[in-house]
């Protein structure tokens, strides 16, 4: 290397480095959230507020490998049930898993969620339940089959509880609407045809089909029509209409 290369080297690379520097590198560790108003709060199908109105909210923790936590809380009412002592006034969801795409164009996602009703002071109302997905893309729709497990808990009536469930959401290009379209199965003490008769059928499917509509950035409104199989109850396994206001942060 002649001499003129060896003074105008440091200075060709000085900016590239400084470039390099200025480049900010991925966190390891993101975080998002959202609080939300839902006209009913419905739990696949069945309403987990008698009918009324909830606040609910949560905020999740992604570490770059996939391995998350989140805590998520709702307002419940179970008087129509005549259960508001097992329940309390609050719902609190502790969820921990790890979700990566396995192959291309294919998200698998697994974890563990903890159920609480820390207002609760009759019996028990706890309960623990495993859950696994794979998600893909399909034109502008995204698609996905899950399955959700709770092994025998005194909660559950002594009993496991089955969810299979499939869903697709499809955004509307250029525009800020999504529709979205959901149909389960489940086979358990917490099966809308299960609470409507007491017990006489173990299962039965739900349902749900509506849209939403981003707006401002971090609005989101939506609205779905909610139904679940087997006997009605009014305001807890009637079909209804379902109004979202959220926003994300």
């Amino acid at each position: 290397m002649n001499r003129l290369a060896c003074l105008l080297l440091p200075t060709l690379l000085a900016p590239a480095a400084a470039m390099a520097q200025d480049v900010p590198e991925s966190a390891a560790l993101t975080w998002s959230g959202n609080v939300a108003l839902v006209s009913d709060y419905r739990f696949r199908g069945v309403s987990q507020s008698g009918g009324d109105a909830a606040v609910q909210g949560g905020i999740t923790a992604t570490h770059q490998s996939g391995i998350y936590a989140a805590v998520w809380s709702s307002s419940i009412d179970f008087s129509r049930l005549g259960a508001s002592a097992v329940y309390g006034s609050q719902e609190l969801d502790l969820t921990a898993g790890w979700s990566r795409e396995i192959a291309s164009g294919l998200t698998a996602d697994l974890g563990l969620g903890f159920y609480a009703y820390p207002g609760g002071h009759l019996g028990k109302a706890d309960f623990f339940e495993t859950y696994g997905s794979l998600a893909t893309t399909y034109g502008p729709a995204r698609l996905k089959l899950g399955v959700n497990y709770a092994w025998p808990q005194d909660s559950l009536a002594g009993r496991h509880n089955v969810y299979l469930y499939g869903s697709a959401d499809a955004a509307i290009p250029s525009t800020p609407l999504t529709l979205n379209a959901r149909l389960g199965w489940q086979d358990g003490a917490l099966a809308g045809a299960w609470l409507a008769s007491g017990g006489a059928q173990r299962h039965g499917w739900d349902w749900s089909v509506g849209a939403s509509a981003t707006v401002l950035g971090r609005l989101t409104l939506g609205a779905s029509y909610v139904g679940t199989s087997g006997p009605s109850l009014p305001g807890v396994t009637d079909d209804q209409l379902v109004g979202t206001l959220s926003v994300a942060f």
